[in-house]
Protein backbone atom coordinates (compact mmCIF):
# COMPACT_ATOMS: atom_id res chain seq x y z
CA UNK A 1 0.00 0.00 0.00
CA UNK A 2 1.49 3.05 1.16
CA UNK A 3 5.68 2.85 2.03
CA UNK A 4 7.64 5.09 4.17
CA UNK A 5 9.46 6.29 1.15
CA UNK A 6 6.11 7.15 -0.84
CA UNK A 7 4.61 9.61 1.94
CA UNK A 8 8.12 11.32 2.28
CA UNK A 9 8.04 11.78 -1.62
CA UNK A 10 4.52 13.09 -1.23
CA UNK A 11 6.03 15.55 1.74
CA UNK A 12 8.28 16.92 -0.70
CA UNK A 13 6.01 17.37 -3.75
CA UNK A 14 3.50 18.95 -1.31
CA UNK A 15 5.99 21.56 -0.75
CA UNK A 16 7.27 22.35 -4.04
CA UNK A 17 3.16 22.79 -4.91
CA UNK A 18 3.13 25.53 -2.53
CA UNK A 19 5.99 27.40 -2.55
CA UNK A 20 6.62 27.01 -6.49
CA UNK A 21 2.54 28.04 -6.92
CA UNK A 22 2.59 31.01 -4.69
CA UNK A 23 6.21 32.37 -6.33
CA UNK A 24 4.17 32.00 -9.68
CA UNK A 25 1.15 33.38 -8.38
CA UNK A 26 3.14 36.50 -7.21
CA UNK A 27 5.19 36.42 -10.39
CA UNK A 28 1.60 36.26 -12.27
CA UNK A 29 0.22 39.55 -10.14
CA UNK A 30 3.60 41.82 -11.30
CA UNK A 31 2.90 40.74 -15.00
CA UNK A 32 -0.55 41.73 -14.73
CA UNK A 33 0.63 45.46 -14.65
CA UNK A 34 1.55 45.22 -17.99
CA UNK A 35 -0.14 42.63 -19.63
CA UNK A 36 -3.56 42.24 -17.88
CA UNK A 37 -4.34 39.03 -19.51
CA UNK A 38 -0.93 37.00 -18.96
CA UNK A 39 -0.93 37.73 -15.36
CA UNK A 40 -4.08 36.81 -14.96
CA UNK A 41 -3.20 33.06 -16.47
CA UNK A 42 -0.19 33.12 -14.55
CA UNK A 43 -1.54 34.34 -11.23
CA UNK A 44 -4.58 31.63 -11.50
CA UNK A 45 -1.93 28.79 -12.24
CA UNK A 46 0.12 29.92 -9.38
CA UNK A 47 -2.88 29.46 -7.19
CA UNK A 48 -4.27 26.40 -8.78
CA UNK A 49 -0.47 25.10 -7.70
CA UNK A 50 -1.28 26.21 -4.11
CA UNK A 51 -3.98 25.15 -3.75
CA UNK A 52 -3.28 21.59 -4.48
CA UNK A 53 -0.42 21.62 -2.51
CA UNK A 54 -3.04 22.08 0.44
CA UNK A 55 -4.98 19.73 -0.87
CA UNK A 56 -2.14 17.17 -0.98
CA UNK A 57 -1.51 18.04 2.80
CA UNK A 58 -5.16 16.68 3.66
CA UNK A 59 -4.58 13.69 1.47
CA UNK A 60 -1.47 13.05 3.06
CA UNK A 61 -3.09 13.59 6.74
CA UNK A 62 -4.96 10.21 5.97
CA UNK A 63 -2.63 7.95 4.54
CA UNK A 64 -0.70 5.99 7.51
CA UNK A 65 2.51 4.20 6.56
CA UNK A 66 2.41 0.26 6.58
Amino acid sequence: MTTLHKLKRMQQLIWVFIYGGLLTLVLGLSVERNDESLGFVIALGGGGLALLGAVLIYVRSRLKAD
